[in-house]
């Protein structure tokens, strides 16, 4: 079933949209400020000494800007960028190709850097520390092993699993930052700046709406932004009001709490179980998902914002999750759940 808020998954066309809304200078990047003043310091001292920026590593839950971060990077630093996904490096020799045709300051970002295979990051670590490739020419007793010197380049990855990161890849980025959810008001106002850029003037407290059940994710919060935009057309509005807002929002399946039919059907799933853990393997089997969607893209904001705990038994409703469904908490063995 396809979801308006899942955050990894996106079409082409809107992708290609999204990249249009994208700010492209600090000034117009909303959000993250203790990210943003550090990165800002270190890029200054970079460029006064004439050098290219030390490694930097993203890390966080999808959607809130890290891709974004690494574009603003290069264009303070006034470098060339290139962009690439880890599952696309299948081998070494497609790293190798990559590295060599950086020039002096150039930035490689790699997306999903935790899904790069042993052998390709093998040849990343000394390309990160040492600045040079050791490529196998040949097989066998006739293979001989060249050494190609790199520009000094700056690797910048993002990934969403920092936990699947080998301790060497991870030791050798020399400034590491996690990326934090957004409140209402930084959504609100990343909000505001997209529908100037989509020539549709959108009012404060239709902003605010959006901004509530976005999940804490600019990318969502720009998604369901066009989609309520399209409800205003067909209705032929000259803005973005709250009350159409709040229509389309509901005709979208989304809730005030950002919640949609799955993450309800999985928070009463965990209800059902009064106040017992509930295994993944389970849960996955309940809902009809595999586990991986459900630990990585249910889960996540559902537990950063109280409503789901994992413990060492399983997953938990927690008390703020039988609040927002208007259900009575169970008591345990210890009193109170």
């Amino acid at each position: 079933m396809e979801r308006i808020v899942e955050i990894e998954k996106f079409d082409s066309e809107e992708g290609s949209v999204e990249i249009t809304l994208r700010p492209d200078a600090w000034n117009e990047y909303i959000g993250q400020d203790q990210i943003k003043k550090n990165l800002s310091v270190f890029i200054e001292a970079s460029k006064k000494r004439q050098e290219a920026l030390d490694h930097v590593l993203f890390f966080g839950p999808p959607g809130l800007g890290k891709t974004t971060l690494a574009l603003i990077i290069a264009n303070e630093m006034n470098a060339n960028i290139k962009v690439t996904a880890a599952p696309m490096i299948e081998k070494s020799g497609d790293l190798a190709a990559l590295l060599t045709n950086l020039e002096e300051g150039d930035i490689l970002f790699i997306d999903e850097i935790h899904r790069l295979s042993p052998a390709v990051e093998e040849i990343l670590y000394s390309s990160m520390e040492d600045f040079r490739i050791d490529i196998i020419i040949g097989s066998g007793p006739a293979a001989q092993t060249v050494k190609i010197d790199l520009p000094r380049f700056t690797l910048i990855g993002a990934t969403t699993r920092a936990g699947m990161l080998s301790n060497p890849l991870r030791d050798r980025f020399g400034m590491s930052f996690r990326m934090q959810f957004y409140d209402s008001n930084e959504l609100a106002k990343i909000i505001a700046q997209a529908s100037n850029k989509l020539n549709k003037e959108i009012l404060h407290e239709a902003s605010m709406e959006i901004a509530k059940r976005s999940r804490g994710t600019p990318r969502i919060a720009l998604r369901l932004l066009r989609r309520v935009r399209d409800f205003a057309d067909v209705a032929e509005e000259l803005d973005i009001n709250h009350s159409r807002t709040q229509y389309a929002l509901n005709e979208l399946g989304i809730n005030s709490h950002g919640f949609d039919e799955m993450d309800l059907r999985l928070l009463n799933l965990l209800v059902s179980a009064n106040g017992k853990a509930m295994g993944l393997s389970t849960i996955a089997a309940s809902l009809s998902e595999d586990e991986g969607t459900v630990e990585d893209v249910l889960e996540p904001y559902l537990i950063a914002n109280g409503y789901l705990e994992r413990t060492a038994k399983g997953r938990r409703a927690t008390r703020m999750t039988y609040d927002v469904l208007n259900i009575s908490a169970p008591r345990d063995e210890g009193g109170l759940f």
